[in-house]
């Protein structure tokens, strides 16, 4: 069993979705043992936005028709690709920046999904070609955005389960903790009771 192992904070060591993610890593190793963690920091080590060079790569490319970087590019995309479709779990820590999800992971994404690879057209419309992954997202956002009058802003973890799913990954899990920015005392409750459910929840028993 391999795991993919991603953050996207930029906050470092201070990121409460990075130690939220590794919790979830480390539950991971416990209740299965010989699991394979494969590791991405997406910050410190950024994949380059999409552009129409790289994006060349996801189809067959003559091979004088780009230079040494871009075919470097495209090694790199193929790489992401095999990765991620190695990958039977999906471990993501993505905080909510601006509503939405950090362009680093935003970044990683255009990168996987590839026609071809990762989905694919169909005459009945787009068919996900990765089904039978799990993911779980260690979502953190500072006010509160799974219910209430923000929740119409919510373009974080809305996202996200659409293109998991567009990718045939139907089971996504997020592990939240909001309100961060509310206090010290909500703060720390909304953190504790994250990592709670991550000890106590079922989504990493083995199967």
């Amino acid at each position: 069993m391999q795991l993919l192992h991603l953050d996207s904070s930029i906050l470092r060591d201070a990121s409460v979705s990075r130690a939220l993610s590794a919790a979830v890593v480390d539950t991971a190793r416990l209740r299965h043992p010989g699991i394979v963690v494969v590791y991405r920091d997406l910050v410190a080590d950024p994949v380059p936005h999409l552009d129409g060079a790289i994006a060349a790569g996801f189809r067959p490319v003559a091979g004088n028709d780009a230079d040494s970087v871009t075919h470097a590019e495209h090694e790199r995309s193929r790489s992401l690709v095999d990765e991620f479709l190695a990958s039977d779990l999906i471990v993501i820590g993505a905080p909510m920046y601006n509503f939405s999800v950090s362009t680093q992971l935003k970044a990683w994404i255009d990168r996987i999904a590839q026609p071809g690879k990762t989905f694919q057209y169909t005459a009945q419309g787009p068919v996900g070609l990765a089904a039978g992954k799990r993911v779980i997202v260690a979502s953190t956002r500072g006010g509160m955005y799974s219910a209430g009058p923000a929740a119409a802003m919510d373009f974080q973890e809305a996202y996200l389960k659409a293109m998991f799913g567009f990718l045939g990954i139907i089971d996504v899990t997020f592990v939240r903790a909001e309100q961060l920015s509310r206090g010290d005392e909500l703060r720390a409750q909304s953190i504790c009771d994250a990592h709670a459910a991550i000890d106590a929840d079922c989504f990493l028993a083995s199967h």
